[in-house]
């Protein structure tokens, strides 16, 4: 049903495009032509099993989304323990401990679902999500496996990855050999994991600190969210706030580049995770509800109970989840095709979220780049627009790409890339997707925000060298970071 409705949400998405003509010429016509084809029975195998939503001409998303099962609340099942073992405990960043972009997992290491260090094994990570969140194991084991693979050590006995910066618990944890220096972490992932347009986080090459919960931005947020709603509409009601965030990058960094995964595919992350899988549910509201009190929790907001966000304190890296919160229903996990169909309900609101692309000289300079032109003429810009391949799309780029990416860091690349390999074959067989073996990688060197080099960023203050002497060496390029200085050196 997940897939029938994700099907359905690409064909209604083509239905509105047409409305957002802020695409480059040649990204509006493809969306165009996928338009008219739309209607052809062949276009759309799920059309007539979804004749009523399909009939109707106001891009029906919400209508799509109430079509799923109704949720139910186990107060049993769903409870997650923040007592004990698993209290909250301050990260300690003068000895090391490692917090980075991404909330969520910030807040399991805080609370010893993840290891306090901030440095996990895959396998951890993958039970945690799971356990604490309700990402389904398809969605949390190809991000484990993605950031192992590019961000981590892919090689070691324990393969995984720092959630934040460079660590010497890497070398430690994570001591494979053939691995040419020290892993990033998910702070040094730019481009690679991390994008620009993040909600609450600002665009790395407009401060030099990509993982830091910014105040204003963290307001913006709040005031965005829809208060006394269920989650599915309180993600449906973001769109505005979503698009608002790319035409800021858009507008103020010279260097925005969005790439065709960790801009199409993960930056929209930032948007959908929290509503889907940091909302409490109750009784009241089965299939969640994220108050922006227990938001401001999530990302290590105190408000001091205030309503004014002048009196809002934020304490970096001291994420936590709430006490008594319900994750989602057990039998409801937020998988790979969920969070598709959310990829494609916000673009359906502005289309450009689905074109990657980046400024090209100085900000408000978006030149799109032509998917055909990147794999040789085996993909095209209509592929988006099918749920199936905006998956095969974005992963096959990712997995072509990584030759490239990864050569600096491993001396075996192909090994180092197995778990990847392996992950993307399991996640796409059977959708029938066209076999894409390289990418013209030149194409993005137009880019500034891809050409720029992380090493003019720097990633530790004097306070945080300490405890990562030596951790740079054999770095190239990529300085993650516990303390930001925040200036381009």
């Amino acid at each position: 049903m997940k897939y029938q409705s994700l099907a359905l949400a690409a064909t209604t998405f083509l239905t509105c495009a047409s409305a957002f003509p802020r695409m480059d010429a040649e990204q509006l016509k493809a969306y165009n032509e996928a338009s008219k084809r739309s209607a052809e029975p062949a276009a759309c195998p799920y059309a007539k099993r979804e004749a009523e939503a399909a009939a109707d001409p106001s891009c029906p998303f919400a209508k799509i989304a109430n079509k799923f099962k109704r949720s139910t609340f186990n107060a049993e099942q769903q409870h997650i323990r923040t007592d004990g073992e698993y209290a909250f405990v301050p990260p300690n960043f003068q000895s090391g401990d490692q917090r980075g972009p991404c909330p969520g997992l910030n807040a399991l290491a805080n609370h010893g679902y993840l290891p306090h260090s901030g440095v996990a094994d895959m396998q951890t990570i993958i039970k945690a999500t799971n356990e604490v969140y309700g990402m389904s194991l398809d969605l949390g084991g190809f991000l484990a496996v993605y950031g192992t693979v590019f961000d981590g050590n892919p090689l070691s006995t324990s393969p995984g990855y720092s959630i934040g910066g460079p660590s010497k618990d890497s070398q430690n944890i994570l001591n494979g050999v053939g691995l040419l220096g020290t892993p990033s972490g998910l702070s040094g992932s730019h481009n690679k994991y991390e994008s620009d347009v993040s909600p609450t986080r600002a665009d790395l090459y407009l401060t030099g600190n990509n993982f830091h919960n910014v105040k204003d931005r963290f307001v913006d947020y709040y005031y965005a969210l829809k208060e006394n709603t269920p989650a599915p509409e309180q993600y449906t009601a973001l769109a505005p706030f979503h698009a608002q965030r790319y035409e800021e990058s858009l507008m103020s960094n010279p260097y925005f580049f969005y790439s065709p995964f960790a801009g199409i595919l993960v930056s929209p992350a930032g948007y959908s995770f929290p509503p889907r899988m940091m909302a409490n549910h109750s009784e009241e509201y089965p299939e969640g509800y994220l108050s922006r009190e227990t938001f401001s929790t999530f990302f290590g907001v105190d408000t001091h109970e205030s309503q004014n966000p002048q009196d809002f304190e934020v304490k970096q890296g001291w994420e936590r989840i709430p006490d008594n919160w319900y994750k989602r229903p057990i039998n409801d996990e937020f998988s790979i095709p969920d969070f598709l169909l959310d990829v494609l309900q916000h673009a359906e609101y502005d289309p450009r979220l689905l074109s990657f692309g980046g400024n090209t000289n100085g900000v408000n300079t978006f030149a799109g780049l032509d998917i055909g032109d990147l794999t040789g003429g085996v993909l095209n810009f209509a592929n988006l627009l099918d749920p199936n391949n905006l998956l095969c799309v974005a992963l096959q780029i990712a997995e072509a790409a990584a030759p490239d990416v990864l050569g600096s860091l491993y001396t075996d690349v192909k090994k180092a890339m197995t778990p990847l390999t392996d992950k993307v074959t399991q996640l796409l067989a059977g959708k029938g997707c066209p076999q894409l073996q390289k990418i013209n990688s030149e194409l993005f060197e137009k880019y500034p925000g891809y050409t720029e080099s992380y090493g003019s960023y720097a990633g530790f203050s004097e306070i945080g060298t300490d405890p990562v002497d030596g951790v740079l060496e054999g770095v190239t390029g990529v300085l993650g970071g516990l303390i930001p200085t925040g200036q381009k050196v």
